[in-house]
């Protein structure tokens, strides 16, 4: 099932919040963003520029960058960024070299369609699930399957996201909030015969295909995934009383 299609959050009201590992600036709030994984608006890519291993980007969406600023969060296929300049329905933001190499923003060119969301409001809903917009990796599209009302599309998943991973349990994939419909481990090959990756799978109701990068996304094509938060901290819990 996939929660994509209700109402969508409003921003916060200036919200001040590093994201990505950045550093706040002076005046700026120390906590981060936070987002319900409910797509507000389909944006595209105006430009890409190349820092060394960073990059900057500027994305067209006119709705989410209406009432922003620079130190705003804005989340772009499911990563936080803080936007650095806003003009004529455009903002730009930096992009580090680590948010590149553990998401797909750096596949990303002029054209390209993005997911856009601004930080959930404290007095709106909470329409999907509690995303950080810290990308937790990357998966790759293997197979799309119609179906009479909806389509199912299966993801590869590397083992250390999979693991936090449960059937019926939220994910967020290039910032959508959905439900893990299925899921799967994947098989370790033995000598002349290749391993299967772990996989899960999402469906995908008409809104969604129509309003998110999901809906043209291919087979072979890649995905930022963002597990559920409370499985990690219950990790590290369990683990702290096994050691004490």
């Amino acid at each position: 099932m996939a929660r994509q299609g209700r109402e969508p959050c409003r921003a916060f009201a200036r919200p001040r919040s590093p994201c990505q590992g950045k550093q706040p600036s002076e005046g700026s709030s120390e906590e981060d963003a936070v987002f319900t994984g409910i797509v507000e608006e389909l944006g595209q890519v105006v430009a890409v520029e190349r820092l060394g291993d960073a990059a900057r980007l500027t994305v067209s969406g006119p709705r989410v960058t209406s009432g922003s600023a620079r130190g705003d969060s804005i989340a772009v296929n499911g990563v936080c960024l803080t936007v650095t300049r806003t003009a004529d329905g455009t903002f730009t933001a930096d992009v580090m070299g680590e948010t590149l190499s553990r998401s797909g923003l750096g596949g990303l060119v002029p054209g390209a369609e993005v997911n856009l969301e601004r930080p959930m409001r404290l007095d709106g809903r909470l329409g999907g699930h509690m995303v950080q917009g810290h990308v937790d990796g990357t998966g790759t599209i293997i197979e799309r399957r119609p179906a009479p009302r909806w389509e199912i599309v299966r993801i590869a998943v590397p083992p250390r996201i999979f693991r936090y991973v449960i059937d019926k349990g939220s994910v967020a994939v290039d910032g959508i909030s959905l439900t893990v419909s299925a899921a799967g481990d994947g098989e370790r090959g033995s000598p002349g015969r290749p391993d299967q990756p772990d996989w899960i799978e999402v469906s995908l109701i008409p809104e969604t295909l129509a309003r998110t990068t999901l809906g043209r996304k291919q087979a072979g094509e890649t995905v930022n995934l963002e597990v559920d938060m409370i499985a990690k901290y219950v990790e590290k819990l369990l683990s702290a009383g096994a050691r004490s």
